[in-house]
């Protein structure tokens, strides 16, 4: 049985089939899913979908939307964190982080989000899910500033000592349809190379499309879809099977347990 930890459920991209995606992914074994928010906007959005379908949500302000988010976002956020504080379905605040990939953001409007939102986090006593895309040192700085419970530092594609680091902190790096690509070289070996303990799966649907699915820009142009969705983890999992010589069932155990410990109210 796997373990999905990061799933844009509530997309508009599944807003035709979302049923039939989640019978996909019940249908390939993927029992666990969870859903993080982006933004105030889709709060309830994500906790419907997981009491709908039996999965997890998470509740927070993702780096990418803190531009046309304002500080009542923040107040919003701590009042259905309050509200929902013993929902077991409520398992980490996310997503939230840094994105210094993306042009023309304001940094210093991202970073103070992102602290607000730990700051949250240790109120609430939950775990985070961390947006990491060329901000791996800056995040480190906060967490150490503001210590929580661990999470998952999702997607990751840093270096060898940055991933150590996080892991040092308590949390889990999260692993998905990139590291189906050859070319991933620095992905691929970390995924081989990390702590066995430290890592989880993750399909970021309908993002991140493993190589199978992936589309060029002139594809994308003419119209050919590259949506990926949950019920495509077990074969980005035998990448990493094959990584780290390990069998489909052992890996499904594996990185279902160490989401459980990553995010505790999954047990």
């Amino acid at each position: 049985m796997w373990t999905d930890t990061h799933c844009h459920l509530d997309a508009a991209e599944f807003d035709a089939d979302r049923d039939a995606v989640v019978a996909r992914a019940a249908a390939a074994g993927v029992t666990q899913i969870v859903l993080p928010a982006v933004g105030r906007e889709n709060f309830d959005t994500v906790r419907l979908l997981a009491h709908r379908h039996g999965f997890a949500y998470a509740l927070g302000i993702h780096p990418l939307c803190v531009g046309r988010a304002v500080d009542e976002d923040l107040r919003a956020l701590s009042d259905a964190l309050a509200e929902h504080r013993n929902d077991p379905r409520l398992v980490a605040i996310g997503e939230i982080g840094l994105d210094h990939f993306v042009p023309g953001l304001d940094l210093a409007r991202q970073e103070r989000f992102y602290a607000a939102q730990l700051r949250l986090a240790r109120q609430f006593d939950l775990p985070v899910i961390l947006h990491v895309r060329r901000s791996a040192d800056t995040l480190l700085k906060h967490l150490r500033a503001t210590p929580v419970r661990g999470g998952i530092a999702h997607a990751f594609n840093g270096s060898e000592q940055q991933a150590l680091a996080f892991v040092a902190l308590g949390f889990k790096l999260g692993f998905g349809g990139a590291m189906t690509f050859e070319r991933a070289l620095q992905i691929r070996r970390l995924a081989q190379m990390l702590p066995a303990e430290a890592i989880v799966l993750e399909t970021d649907s309908p993002d991140i499309p493993p190589h199978w699915l992936y589309r060029t820009a002139a594809e994308r142009a003419a119209g050919q879809g590259s949506r990926n969705e949950p019920a495509e983890l077990p074969r980005i999992a035998q990448t990493l099977a094959e990584l780290r010589g390990l069998s489909l069932p052992e890996l499904a155990m594996l990185t279902s347990a160490n989401a459980r410990v990553a995010l505790p109210r999954l047990a």
